[in-house]
């Protein structure tokens, strides 16, 4: 929906300071807030990268003066700092701390928000630039943003400009991703919605885009021609702790597939953008979710495996099934695990099956990217010792060891020819040393300076989910037979290694 006014100003140059603004956090009382979003502030300020004009108002129904949740935020300030905790940045940093109580649909609560952010332009500067970040259970998204909407809040002229930042999930199937993003742009176009998801936060997801367009060794093998298979592979050494409300509705393929694992595979499959403006790399990111073939029912039921934990042993303690967690069903159907095979229908990736898996009480917490890449034709050493040529893999590992590893063959020393496999393994804190980080740091700013490149468009989140239904569908049809069906402390059901050895494939093994 077009709104009348003047366009918000383009992006600015990473490394200044952002633009003079407010940060409106609805929510603000919750864990999300205190954990992450107060933190990445706290570091922000800390390299120098947010305006001197600048506030916070914080939203939540909890009753509490405005020096309260100062007092309040600044303890958590401390506990969740990522690094050193300075007194007299913080000083500074709460000094613009602004709080509400009311009701996310109060529609009085809007009006004082009005109010207090007239008051804070003018006195801090802050331009009547503002961004609202939407901290708050999904059933909120469309009644705030309505809401922010009638109160004249959202709309763009005289050069300000507005945002909103909307957190995970985007729906919980496809039908409601398009009410969802209907509902959002009845309010705001679409340039002010900035959907986010913190994996894109990380740097290595950052520099899959640096790392394959700006190095020419790598780009001409990127393909089918080069490229044997890739695995995507996000695991978690946790259950699911206290969420167990809101998990038993979701489940691993809801939560994980859809948003972050798609956002890696549009990253590592996409074609090289004809700039790095946001919407030159999103559009290459949609055509990427387009080219994933959905799934027949038949393909689902070859396809996909789904695992749900038993009881078990992680990192040397014992562990309770997942139908013993706190707010779980004792009979959840629910799938704490997931592996998918899944096939991108373009040129490049024709015939090159992407393997995904993505599961809960997992062995180690990692999420890396491994690029398989065909083996060497094998005749010039048919009359030598050597019965198995060294594959080449590229790694990616996104966490929690953030770096690149390469892995390719050589001869070992001696008399005879034998091979053995060599890796070439570059590691951030390492190479460039590392600043305390929460993942939101770069996503804030990102959104502060207006460039949307890691936010997920409209067209971009139902592609996601178009993907997704199929499966979805078949696995409310039919019920799982066996859960729980691995223990805790594993890398998933049997199923999900059959699904690659039917293919003459392997799961590559994480303890390498």
């Amino acid at each position: 929906m077009s709104l009348e006014g003047h366009t918000a100003p383009p992006a600015q140059k990473s490394g200044e300071p952002a633009n003079p603004c407010v940060m409106v956090i609805f929510g603000a009382a919750g864990d999300l807030t205190k954990r992450k979003l107060i933190p990445a502030l706290y570091n922000l300020a800390k390299e120098e990268l947010l305006s001197e004009n600048f506030a916070v108002v914080g939203i939540a129904r909890r009753e509490m003066a405005e020096q309260e949740f100062q007092e309040r935020i600044g303890r958590d300030a401390r506990e969740f700092a990522t690094g050193g905790f300075d007194p007299k940045l913080w000083e500074r940093l709460s000094s613009c701390l602004h709080y509400l109580c009311g009701h996310f649909d109060d529609d009085t609560l809007y009006g004082r928000l009005r109010e207090l952010l007239l008051e804070v332009d003018s006195s801090l500067g802050t331009r009547s630039n503002y961004f609202y970040y939407l901290a708050t259970a999904p059933e909120y998204f469309s009644p705030i943003v309505r809401k922010l909407h009638a109160a004249g809040l959202t709309q763009e002229q005289d050069g300000h400009w507005r945002r909103v930042i909307i957190e995970k999930p985007f729906g919980t199937n496809l039908d409601s991703a398009r009410i969802l993003n209907r509902d959002l742009a009845s309010c705001l176009n679409e340039s002010q919605i900035y959907r986010i998801d913190h994996y894109l936060g990380k740097e290595t997801v950052q520099n899959i885009l640096v790392f394959r367009f700006s190095n020419g060794i790598f780009e001409p093998i990127w393909n089918r021609r080069y490229i044997d298979h890739v695995q995507v592979t996000v695991a978690e050494d946790i259950g699911v702790e206290q969420r167990g409300g809101y998990y038993d509705t979701a489940g691993a393929l809801r939560d994980m597939v859809p948003n972050h694992i798609f956002q890696l595979i549009s990253l590592t499959a996409m074609e090289p953008p004809i700039s790095f403006e946001a919407d030159a790399v999103r559009d290459e990111q949609a055509k990427i979710l387009r080219a994933i073939q959905p799934m027949t029912p038949e393909e689902v039921l070859t396809r996909t495996v789904r695992g749900q934990y038993g009881g078990g042993v992680v990192k040397g303690k014992p562990s309770v099934a997942y139908r013993s967690e706190v707010k779980v069903a004792p009979d959840s159907f629910t799938e704490t695990f997931v592996a998918l095979k899944v096939s991108i229908d373009n040129w490049r990736w024709s015939d090159v099956p992407f393997y995904l898996r993505t599961g809960k009480y997992m062995p180690r917490r990692v999420t890396e990217i491994a690029i398989q890449f065909k083996r060497a034709p094998f005749m010039l050493f048919r009359k030598t010792p050597i019965h198995r040529l060294t594959t080449n893999r590229l790694v990616i590992r996104l966490q929690p060891d953030e770096g690149i590893a390469l892995r390719f063959g050589a001869k070992v020393p001696g008399p005879l020819m034998r091979l053995g496999p060599v890796d070439m393994d570059f590691k951030y804190a390492e190479t460039f040393g590392s600043k305390p980080s929460t993942g939101y740091e770069r996503l804030l700013y990102d959104c502060m300076t207006g460039d949307a490149t890691l936010f997920q468009r409209a067209d971009m989140v139902e592609a996601a989910w178009g993907v997704v239904a199929p499966i979805l569908d078949v696995w409310k049809a039919l019920p799982p037979r066996q859960f729980p069906n691995y223990p805790a402390g594993t890398w998933g059901p049997k199923e999900a290694d059959d699904l690659l050895e039917r293919d003459g494939r392997y799961w590559r093994s994480i303890e390498e």
